[in-house]
């Protein structure tokens, strides 16, 4: 059992979650409340990742953070080492491709929430904060909770994109997934089977606890 490469992943997951909770909700609640120019664009841009083959997604990404590109340069003058093949890079990667499994699943949690619902909220006196602090998140959350779920799993199962990006270097790139793909290379099926075991269950376990937390909370509300 390759336990680097496990610690690896979990971490990958909890920052990549750490970042898009927040620019889940933010950009979720926009795109459920307001209608603008371009809006439609803007929605096919974030699920792009969804269709795109990881490897090509990976490799354009590859390419922006390259040491020759501008980003790539940047990263280099403010940090000293290069972007590419680093946690770094695989955690903008992660990020880029859990767009989609953070944002949508919010994005449809708050368009469920009835108009008069927020505008009573605006006519006690709430401001913007307060209201989505105390109304809106609390109905939310099923929703919020599933996007987090979501991409914790896929996250975990990240093999392309990750490849492409971060290579397979032991404690700083080679993610659990790489690793299994290590261990079938080379033939090691017992070796594959474990971590694949241990994958399993922590994806399982993890969809269990969404689950139950969501069926309590709408018990809550029902009882509300």
């Amino acid at each position: 059992m390759d336990w680097s490469a496990l610690r690896l992943s979990l971490e990958l997951a909890f920052w990549t979650l750490v970042i898009l909770l927040p620019a889940g909700i933010l950009i979720g609640r926009a795109l459920a409340w307001h209608q603008f120019r371009g809006k439609i664009l803007v929605e096919a841009l974030l699920a792009l990742p969804l269709v795109l083959p990881p490897t090509v997604l990976g490799f354009y990404l590859l390419l922006a953070m390259s040491a020759d590109s501008p980003v790539g340069r940047l990263w280099q003058s403010l940090f000293g080492a290069q972007l590419t093949f680093s946690f770094s890079s695989l955690l903008i990667a992660s990020v880029i491709f859990n767009l989609p499994f953070a944002i949508q699943p919010m994005q449809r949690a708050f368009e469920s929430i009835p108009r008069d619902v927020r505008e009573a909220a605006r006519c006690c006196g709430m401001s913007r904060w307060r209201a989505l602090r105390r109304i809106e998140l609390p109905l939310a959350w099923p929703g919020i909770l599933s996007a987090l779920v979501l991409t914790f799993a896929h996250t975990l199962g990240e093999f392309g994109v990750v490849l492409m990006v971060g290579g397979n270097i032991p404690d700083e790139t080679r993610t659990i997934a790489i690793a299994i793909y290590d261990r079938v290379q080379a033939f090691d099926d017992l070796g594959a089977g474990r971590m694949s075991a241990v994958l399993l269950l922590i994806s399982i376990l993890a969809i269990s606890l969404s689950y139950l937390a969501t069926a309590r909370l709408y018990r809550g509300q029902r009882h509300d």
